[in-house]
């Protein structure tokens, strides 16, 4: 049985709360994060999420908050940060400084020590250009990444074109395997056991989108647009997904036709 509080173990040093925000980009919704040693007077809170005060409270009440980190900049992960600052007076820090509060920017390879726990932040651009992973060495056997959108627990991630793009998702994926068969602990879906294993398949689905979308520029001309590409590639695609599908495409024919 769930506790009252919807706040679970999902790894030695962390809890999960999921969001009431579910949805075809969000999955079964945002997953919140509270970091923490075992009796750490305070916590850490990765990704406070939608504007929902039931939750924010939650997160709030599972310990006093020292400081909240932000994965990347989308509203589904960072709606609620000003609200869960002025609740728990703790600081934001994210990648990019629009989306910080009351704290300073993140850096690439910073080291933060908080709620007991050694945090190293990791620049995972792709998804967006100011997206970051969060490694917690010390967290079970192989360690743990939060992984915000970069790496999901379910489906694969969509490249917020022309923010992100698929060069640096590539270099991303490949940086992340070097983390071996760390726990994921993404920012939707459920908890994985194995990073590497997880990063391998990512790659491969990207390769095979490529020679997809090549087959299909064969087919409809070196100049096709990502609308029509879409139209060939991902003609299964719900319609509420369809905006998403158009994005990857366009992500894709840059990277063939510009390397970026």
């Amino acid at each position: 049985m769930l506790p009252e509080s919807g706040v679970v173990r999902s790894s030695d040093l962390t809890r999960v709360r999921l969001a009431p925000n579910p949805g075809p980009m969000s999955l079964d919704g945002t997953n919140s994060y509270v970091v923490a040693a075992p009796g750490s007077g305070s916590t850490v809170v990765v990704d406070p999420g939608p504007q929902d005060e039931g939750h924010l409270r939650a997160l709030a009440d599972a310990g006093t908050v020292e400081l909240v980190l932000i994965t990347h900049r989308h509203p589904d992960h960072t709606e609620a940060s000003r609200r869960f600052a002025e609740l728990t007076g703790a600081p934001v820090r994210a990648f990019d400084p629009a989306f910080c509060v009351s704290g300073k920017p993140l850096a690439a390879d910073e080291e933060i020590s908080a709620a007991g726990v050694d945090i190293r932040v990791l620049a995972t651009p792709g998804h967006t250009s100011d997206s970051v992973c969060f490694w917690l060495p010390d967290d079970g056997a192989n360690g743990s990444v939060l992984t915000g959108d970069t790496i999901l627990g379910r489906g694969t991630t969509v490249l917020d074109y022309p923010d992100g793009n698929l060069g640096d998702y590539l270099d991303t994926l490949d940086m992340l395997s070097l983390l071996g068969p760390a726990m994921v602990l993404p920012g939707h879906g459920p908890v994985q056991a194995d990073l590497s294993s997880l990063v391998l398949t990512y790659r491969d689905h990207r390769e095979e989108r490529l020679e997809q979308i090549r087959t299909a520029l064969e087919q409809a001309g070196p100049d096709a647009g990502a609308g029509e590409i879409a139209d060939l590639v991902y003609s299964d695609v719900p319609a509420n997904v369809r905006r998403a599908a158009e994005l990857s495409v366009a992500a894709q024919l840059a990277y063939l036709r510009n390397g970026s």
